[in-house]
C-alpha cells in the first residue's frame, strides 16, 4: 500500500487521460505504457510503483485485444499450450527481478529501458515487413518447434519486467520458429502478450506496490481508451501515431538521462 503520497484530482485527472490515451496507442499502434508510466512517475510515484502499476491497470487493454482475435487463436490451441508455461514462468520471473531490483537502480535503467521500448516500437514495421518475406519464402521450414519455448520465455521476462515494446518481441520469437502467416501468428502474440501480463499483474497483486486508486481509474481509462481506438481505427495513420509515440518515448529517455 502507497504511504506517504499524496495525488490529487490533477493528478487522477492526468493518469486517467494517460491511461485512455494508452489504450487507444495500444489499439492502433502499441507503446501505450510510454505514456502511462512516465505520466506516473510525472505525478509522484516511485518508478518501480509506477511500473507495477501501469502494468496491472492496462490488463484489460491486453484482454480486449486477445479477444478481438479469439477467432484465430482458437485454431491454434495445441501451439498456445506449447508456450503458455513460458510465458507465464517468464512473466512471473521478470516481475521477481523487477520487486527485487533497488529503486536507485531500477531508476537508472529507466532511460535505457523506455529508449528499447522506443527502439522496438520504431522498428515493429520494418520487422513485421521483413517477417512476412521470411514466412512466404518458407525459411522457417525444419527449425525444431521446441526452440519457440525458450525464446518466448525471454520474451516474457522483459515483459514482467517493463512490458514495453513487448509485442515486437513475441511476435519476432513466434515467427522465427513457426511457419504460418502473420495473421495468424499475431494473433497468437496477442495471446502470449495477455498471459504475461496477466502472470506479472497477479504476482504484483501481493507486493504492496500497487497504487489500487490510481490503478482502477487507469483500468477504466485504458478500457475505454481500447474502445475509442478501435472505433478510429481506419481513421488515424497508425504509422503517423507509432512515430509520435516514438519521439515522445526518446524525448522522456533523454528528460531521464538529463535529470541523472
Amino acid at each position: 500500500m502507497l504511504t506517504g503520497l499524496e495525488l490529487g484530482w490533477i493528478d487522477y485527472l492526468l493518469v486517467t487521460l494517460a491511461a485512455v490515451a494508452a489504450g487507444g496507442i495500444n489499439a492502433l499502434a502499441g507503446g501505450g505504457t510510454l505514456i502511462t508510466f512516465p505520466t506516473l512517475v510525472a505525478v509522484g510515484i516511485p518508478p518501480i510503483m509506477a511500473n507495477v502499476t501501469s502494468t496491472v491497470s492496462l490488463c484489460p487493454g491486453y484482454f480486449g485485444a486477445t479477444l478481438a482475435q479469439l477467432a484465430d487463436i482458437r485454431t491454434q490451441m495445441q501451439r498456445l499450450w506449447l508456450v503458455l508455461p513460458a510465458a507465464v514462468a517468464g512473466g512471473v520471473l521478470g516481475a521477481i527481478l523487477l520487486l527485487n531490483t533497488e529503486e536507485k537502480v531500477f531508476q537508472a535503467l529507466v532511460p535505457f529501458l523506455i529508449l528499447l521500448a522506443s527502439v522496438l516500437l520504431a522498428v515493429q514495421n520494418p520487422v513485421r515487413n521483413w517477417l512476412n518475406q521470411r514466412l512466404q519464402q518458407h525459411e522457417s521450414q525444419g527449425i525444431p518447434t521446441f526452440w519457440v519455448i525458450p525464446l518466448i520465455l525471454l520474451a516474457a521476462v522483459y515483459g514482467g519486467y517493463f512490458g514495453a515494446g513487448l509485442s515486437v518481441i513475441v511476435l519476432a520469437a513466434l515467427a522465427l520458429i513457426l511457419d504460418d502467416s502473420l495473421t495468424r501468428l499475431n494473433a497468437l502474440k496477442q495471446a502470449v502478450a495477455f498471459c504475461v501480463n496477466v502472470a506479472a499483474a497477479v504476482f504484483f497483486l501481493f507486493s504492496g506496490k500497487v497504487v489500487w486508486s490510481v490503478a482502477a481509474v487507469m483500468a477504466v481509462g485504458a478500457l475505454i481508451g481500447g474502445v475509442l481506438g478501435g472505433r478510429l481505427a481506419g481513421k488515424i495513420n497508425p504509422t503517423t501515431l507509432r512515430w509520435l509515440v516514438v519521439s515522445i518515448g526518446v524525448a522522456i529517455a533523454l528528460i531521464y538521462w538529463i535529470r541523472q
